[in-house]
């Protein structure tokens, strides 16, 4: 963590050389997103609209929003973070800890979701287990989408003082307006749409970084060799060193890796994250939602490439970096090669990529925390029965106190070096909970209605326990955060599939009739619709989809496991 006096050097050290070209883009960036915004009032005329773009979007769209919500300033900002500090294991994120989970929410999850009509992932368990599971997923959602929204609010405000000279405080308040003004206008359309621009300004503002960055140090060969004699052969590879009792720089071996990371984290995240979701529940049908996570599978397969290689970039020009004696914080990686490999104009957009990665991640998590709010605890257990214009008013309201509230949140995140640590922290303490009732309750037509809040409570504070004591007490040896990230995502989902076990076991299940469209085998009218556009191209056949970005993704290992 830095000191006051760490920071303000940082913010020296880092300042780009800006001028008025590169304000211009800025600018042209903001009005544009506000423009989004206004026109997609008109289309919001009911509650549905608002929350759930009333299910009219197609599934490119939809595609583009599910992966630009992911690709948030803690996405770039953490992810080469994690390559500076642990090397190509950031690979793992991806290939294994992101695409067979999109993959499973598509064609399993999906049609679950879609089909019963739900507009939010909380109220799945309503349906499937009792409003005591319910409410609880709601209020643990509710509060960690703050948290993640004020990670992101976090992130943003040291790159833009370090970058610009801007106080934190402007930077989280200018921001944080505009996406409060967008969404209060549009809802979620406005931060679809928003979304899909931003996804393409971001990619704008990172391949500049890439190219720049490799030709810096002498090309792919030059920057393996340098991390190569620094930090050892393990440093470039994915597999290498993973094995049981090794030591690698991530800290973890292979079990760990495949069962922490690629099941239980990336099925907790990918499948229960109604911030993912919700722009899949925007489709204009299933066969749309369904593709939703399969079309974004295919860039997130190499994005990975636009945020490990400015991390491991910078490992290689600052000896040490990251530690007290470079004096560089993990998160600097990005700020540090824009502040020395970008010219003015590019600059430019470099910055505006950086605010849009923010204001994405951030509008994802506000309009899942408005609605999962406003429709899953105020309209259900506190004023109920009001007409529709209410619940659009109130979604409006709670949407400014939500980014109120994240505000507050934001220096939380100020403790940790490498933000992405954070983040797998709080997705072991609320995702992988929710994971387990959902995956026990779907496989499982045994597991009785009072399970899930047991199972979820369970899971929720077995990862705590193990994070908070036996991890930071030093009760048992893990040699990293992220390690231990992984080992609290394994304690918190066997301890809540083994409550679930004990107390279905003990309690009554919920008549047969009641499980149609929520367990698996079963199916909802809603489930058997047919896809609208009335052919079979390959592009509309979500399994051609899922199996492909699989195969896909298990093959961009093969360069990295030598």
């Amino acid at each position: 963590m830095q000191t006051p006096t760490q920071a303000t050097y940082l913010a020296a050290e880092l300042r780009l050389p800006t001028n008025w070209l590169d304000y211009t883009i800025l600018a042209i960036y903001f009005v544009v997103v506000l423009g989004i915004g206004f026109a997609a009032r008109r289309s919001v005329k009911t509650s549905l609209d608002f929350f759930l773009s009333g299910r009219s979007l197609p599934a490119w769209i939809t595609g583009l929003a599910f992966i630009s919500a992911n690709l948030a300033a803690t996405e770039i900002l953490g992810m080469a973070a994690n390559s500076a500090q642990y090397g190509a294991y950031t690979v793992h994120w991806y290939w294994i800890g992101a695409i067979p989970a999109m993959v499973f929410l598509g064609l399993v999850m999906m049609p679950f979701y879609y089909g019963s009509k739900v507009r939010s992932v909380p109220e799945m368990l309503l349906l499937r287990f009792d409003k005591w599971a319910h409410l609880l997923s709601s209020a643990l959602f509710a509060f960690a989408a703050i948290l993640i929204a004020g990670v992101n609010l976090y992130a943003l405000a040291i790159v833009v003082e370090a970058l610009l000279g801007w106080p934190q405080w402007v930077a989280i308040v200018v921001a944080g307006a505009f996406v409060l003004a967008y969404i209060t206008l549009g809802g979620l359309s406005s931060a679809i749409y928003n979304e899909v621009l931003q996804f393409f300004v971001i990619l704008a503002a990172l391949i500049p970084i890439v190219v720049l960055g490799l030709k810096k140090v002498g090309g792919w060969d030059g920057l393996t060799d340098k991390l190569t004699a620094e930090h050892g052969a393990n440093f470039t590879t994915a597999w290498g060193g993973t094995g049981i009792g090794s030591d690698n720089p991530l800290g973890a071996n292979w079990l760990t890796i495949v069962l922490g990371l690629g099941f239980v984290l990336s099925f907790g995240y990918w499948t229960t994250n109604f911030a993912e979701v919700q722009r899949a529940l925007s489709a204009k049908n299933l066969s749309a939602a369904q593709r939703t996570p399969l079309i974004a599978a295919f860039p997130k397969i190499f994005i990975v490439f636009l945020v490990m290689i400015p991390g491991l970039t910078a490992a290689a020009l600052i000896p040490g970096f990251g530690t007290s004696d470079s004096g560089y914080q993990y998160n600097d990686a990005i700020p540090y090669l824009m502040e020395q490999l970008l010219p003015n104009g590019v600059l430019g957009i470099a910055v505006t990529g950086l605010l849009a990665a923010f204001m994405a991640g951030m509008a994802a998590n506000v309009s899942s925390f408005n609605t999962v709010f406003t429709n899953d605890i105020w309209a259900r257990y506190v004023v109920k029965g009001r007409e529709d214009e209410y619940y659009v008013r109130f979604g409006r309201l709670i949407t400014v106190i939500g980014v109120a509230a994240s505000v507050g949140t934001a220096f939380l995140a100020s403790s940790f070096s490498n933000i992405m640590s954070y983040l797998q922290t709080l997705f072991s303490f609320f995702n992988v909970p929710m994971f387990v009732v959902f995956i026990v309750g779907m496989f499982w037509k045994r597991a009785s209605a009072k399970s899930g809040f047991w199972g979820l409570l369970a899971g929720t504070v077995a990862a705590m326990v193990n994070y908070f004591w036996i991890y930071k007490q030093g009760i048992v040896d893990i040699p990293s955060d992220q390690g231990a990230n992984f080992v609290s995502a394994i304690v918190g989902f066997v301890a809540g599939a083994v409550v679930m076990v004990a107390v279905s076991l003990f309690t009554a299940p919920k008549p047969a009739e009641e499980l149609q469209g929520l367990v698996y085998g079963t199916r909802s009218p809603g489930m058997s619709e047919a896809p609208a556009e009335g052919d079979d191209a390959w592009y509309r056949r979500p399994a051609l989809l899922g199996w492909g970005a699989i195969v896909l993704a298990a093959a961009c290992y093969i360069p990295f496991s030598f």
